[in-house]
């Protein structure tokens, strides 16, 4: 029997530009639901995350508990005048509701491949969740390689990075690089409210090391340490989610998601055992409470930007103020419910780790001085 035809995408005049309204809204969910809800049905977890994506990505929160479920055609047949990024938006979605389960079951692997037949598109992270699930984890990180953000990585994409030589691996460390450690070491001389002297300070509360310099952070990796800052999100594991949610979902380039994917499976699955050339796997933290919540309007605040923040030069804005850089990103504020549901900035108590504020403490004292963590806390 030969394959369905997928629903053809609709000619440059046809597509529907306008944001889903409820009624595509409860449809997209529906899909969602088809798609994910397996011999099993959907997971609380599941069910959690539906709810915060529709509501921070539409602004209507749909109950998945509600609704029908509808099949890979029909939710194709929907969004005939949606174009391909849309469409591959949905399928995204499908597969972080795939892969927030450990491991993956067979057949919601099965039934994602469905939809995305049926609508024509395909992401290089269905590669990634058959791996959860046939337990070829070696294989996983391969396939984030060679299917993510950032495959076929090139010189070219790390003159930002400011590293002496141009780095041949996106998560390369940098452990001798005087002039490049310099450079962030001069951070401390930036203005009051400035960019730069926040992530100056995010560095010395928590005895980070500048890249450039042994046991540093890949200095691609430390480019999320200014949206740390700039996005106001605490160091704790649950804001790695939110931070990574906020830049995967910034990057135009839809590949971009890959990065999301993959502190899901650091972070709640514990199925990626280490990436970045730094993080090793912790999992739970997507399950805690109010945590989905967070990762959705954080997805949102990054679908407003629009911009690749671990590409900019975040060295030419060190000396402007920290709000400037926010307008300028079009970095929206975070919503109200995200905030009373736990989510911190790096200056607020719970925006430190008891490992990250030990850490900052020992350095002081190494460095003679008495530590302060610009109002971080436990």
């Amino acid at each position: 029997m030969s394959e369905p035809q997928p629903v053809p995408l609709p000619r440059a005049d046809q597509v529907d530009l306008r944001p889903p309204d409820r009624a595509e809204t409860v449809r997209i969910i529906r899909g969602l639901k088809g798609a994910l809800s397996g011999a099993g049905g959907l997971t609380e977890l599941q069910k959690l995350l539906l709810r915060a994506v529709s509501r921070s990505m539409t602004g209507f929160e749909v109950d998945p508990d509600t609704v029908e479920p509808l099949d890979a055609r029909g939710l194709a047949e929907a969004l005939a005048a949606r174009n391909e990024i849309f469409r591959t938006r949905v399928l995204q979605l499908m597969l972080l509701g795939e892969l927030v389960l450990n491991p993956p079951p067979e057949d919601v692997c099965v039934a994602i491949g469905g939809y995305a037949q049926a609508l024509g598109v395909d992401d290089g992270m269905r590669e990634v969740a058959k791996d959860y699930a046939e337990g070829a984890l070696g294989l996983a990180l391969t396939d984030f390689e060679r299917n993510g953000y950032t495959a076929g990585w090139d010189a070219d994409r790390s003159t930002q990075l400011h590293a002496r030589s141009a780095l041949t691996e996106p998560w390369q460390q940098v452990a001798d690089d005087p002039e490049l450690a310099a450079r962030w070491a001069a951070l401390a001389h930036c203005p009051e409210g400035s960019l730069g002297l926040g992530v100056h300070r995010f560095y010395r509360a928590r005895g980070f090391v500048h890249p450039g310099l042994p046991d540093s952070a890949p200095p691609y990796l430390a480019q999320h340490d200014w949206v740390h800052v700039v996005a106001d999100y605490g160091t704790t594991l649950e804001s790695e989610l939110e931070v990574f949610g906020l830049i995967g979902r910034g990057i135009p380039d839809p590949r971009g998601f890959s990065l999301l994917a993959m502190v899901l499976g650091l972070f709640e699955t514990g199925l990626l055992a280490r990436a970045a050339g730094l993080f090793e796997a912790d999992a739970g933290h997507l399950s805690r409470e109010g945590v989905a919540l967070r990762l959705g309007d954080a997805m949102r605040r990054g679908a407003v930007t629009g911009t690749d923040l671990l590409g900019i030069d975040w060295f030419d804005l060190a000396d402007l103020p920290v709000e400037r850089v926010r307008r300028d990103l079009g970095l929206p504020e975070k919503d109200p419910l995200a905030v009373r549901a736990g989510s911190v900035g790096p200056w607020s108590p719970g925006g430190i780790s008891p490992f990250q504020r030990g850490s900052g403490m020992k350095l002081a004292a190494a460095e003679g001085r008495r530590y302060d963590s610009y109002g971080a806390d436990l």
